[in-house]
């Protein structure tokens, strides 16, 4: 149980989500950490450039009282600042040139004397601002915001005072937290959708691959019959799923092929054989008469050379099927190779009583292919032909050049063969069931070895039978 979910959480399905988890947790923490820090900077000069702006109000205001220190207008002043200072979130400090408090708002105050920090001071004086946090010499017990301007003349533009608006940092904090508060919101969002998203495509993307894996089990079980749904995909899994599709699909033409093949391979080699054993023990046991034994022995060997002959063309058809496709290189004269195998044929054509229509140019017709193999097609072709041709009627050899292309046909006059017959005739062991009967020298491959010879020459045999006339025709390239 253990092993299996171990197994379970290593799948695809699983490492995807993960990937893409990790992705999205990855993205929002950099995007995160970058969103804090530009936050945080946003809210701190925001309220910096607030807390200025109102700090030079109030110091434009007190200029008048810092220059005179005239008491009516301190306490006009006292009311401005203090106006200032509940319309917004800072406490307003006035004082003198040296440092010294002389105005604040901040009731917490009252009673204490106030003195700038020296640097505080200095710097404002001299760089006309000062923005940091500090406890003003320990007058808080916090550090704060502070910003601190100078109070200048109108009339001489000294500077006369100094003016500082000071805040506690929580009120900087708290804008950040509405900042920090609508990321982790929207985080938490995009997170959920990332993850249902991610699951669901993920899962799309699985449910095509876990089919096939169960598909695989079943061919390994010799089911062919499965077969793929495209999912109506037109993107790399659809592909996908129509090559499995068609591999399936060979498998079980290979499958059905092969059967057909011990099949055939069975019964051919069982009736020489059978014949063989019993006319042998017919003559050994006696039950054969002396007399009838020349007859029976010839029958015995006769089967044995068809029996051989089988063999031999068994070897022959894997030998071709292990054979790389050609690369056509040698020059030869198809017409010489055409006039050889009619000579050969010589003897079995005058036997049936045919007569022979050649249509061989006396001009060489130079072909790129393998010579030998080319003239086991001619033969093999001429041989079939001149078996299933109708005594007494033509049979028909022509070689001829069109379109930079040698054309051979061979033609003959005998039983029509029914259309849906035509593609099988280059199948293995394939006779129809009146050639079983009356053909004992065939065994089915000379077909079948033509098309597979002319597949490595990367050429094709065609077929025709209409009115008893059957014509078979191939070409090869021309020089």
């Amino acid at each position: 149980m253990g092993k299996q979910k171990n197994r379970a959480g290593q799948g695809l399905y699983w490492r995807q989500f993960r990937l893409t988890a990790g992705m999205v947790l990855l993205t929002l923490f950099l995007l995160g950490a970058s969103f804090f820090a530009l936050s945080y900077n946003y809210a701190r000069d925001e309220k910096s450039a607030d807390l200025q702006a109102k700090a030079q109000t109030v110091a434009e205001l007190s200029a008048d009282y810092l220059e005179s220190n005239v008491e009516t207008q301190g306490e006009a002043l006292q009311q401005l600042a203090t106006f200032a200072a509940s319309v917004s979130d800072a406490n307003f400090l006035i004082c003198n040139v040296r440092g010294e408090a002389l105005l604040t708002t901040d009731r917490s105050l009252d009673g204490k004397t106030v003195t700038l920090p020296a640097d505080m001071a200095q710097r404002v004086l001299t760089d006309g601002r000062y923005a940091g946090r500090s406890t003003i010499n320990g007058t808080y017990e916090k550090s704060r915001m502070v910003i601190a301007v100078p109070a200048a003349s109108r009339l001489s533009g000294d500077t006369v005072g100094i003016v500082l608006a000071v805040t506690d940092a929580a009120a900087v904090n708290g804008m950040w937290r509405n900042f920090i508060g609508l990321f982790f919101m929207t985080s938490m969002v995009v997170l959920m959708i990332a993850f249902v998203t991610s699951s669901v495509t993920t899962m799309q993307q699985i449910k095509p691959i876990q089919d096939m894996v169960r598909a695989t089990r079943q061919y390994a079980e010799g089911n062919f019959d499965i077969r793929m749904e495209d999912y109506g995909r037109t993107d790399e899994i659809g592909e996908l799923a129509t090559s499995f599709n068609a591999m399936a699909e060979s498998l079980q033409q290979t499958e059905r092929q092969r059967r057909e093949f011990i099949a055939n391979i069975s019964h051919e080699l069982k009736t020489p054989m059978t014949t063989i054993a019993g006319y042998t023990d017919g003559i050994l046991d006696g039950t054969i008469p002396p007399e009838n034994e020349r007859q029976y022995l010839q029958i015995i060997s006769d089967e044995s050379r068809r029996l051989s002959r089988l063999v031999r063309r068994m070897l022959d058809v894997s030998q071709l099927q292990s054979m790389d496709p050609l690369r056509p290189g040698e020059h030869f004269d198809i017409c010489e190779s055409a006039r050889r195998v009619l000579i050969s044929m010589e003897r079995k054509i005058t036997d049936k009583g045919l007569d022979v229509d050649a249509d061989i140019p006396e001009e060489p017709i130079l072909v790129l292919g393998d010579n030998d193999l080319i003239t086991q097609v001619i033969y093999n072709l001429l041989e079939n032909a001149t078996k299933f041709a109708r005594p007494g009627t033509n049979l028909y050899l022509g070689v001829k050049l069109q379109d930079a292309k040698a054309r051979v046909t061979v033609q003959n006059l005998g039983d029509t063969i029914p259309a849906e017959e035509l593609p099988l005739l280059f199948e293995r062991f394939h006779k129809s069931d009146k050639s079983r009967s009356e053909d004992k020298d065939g065994v089915g491959l000379g077909l079948y070895i033509v098309k597979t010879i002319l597949e490595q020459h990367r050429e094709k045999i065609n077929v025709t039978s209409e009115n008893g006339v059957t014509t078979f025709s191939f070409s090869l390239n021309a020089e």
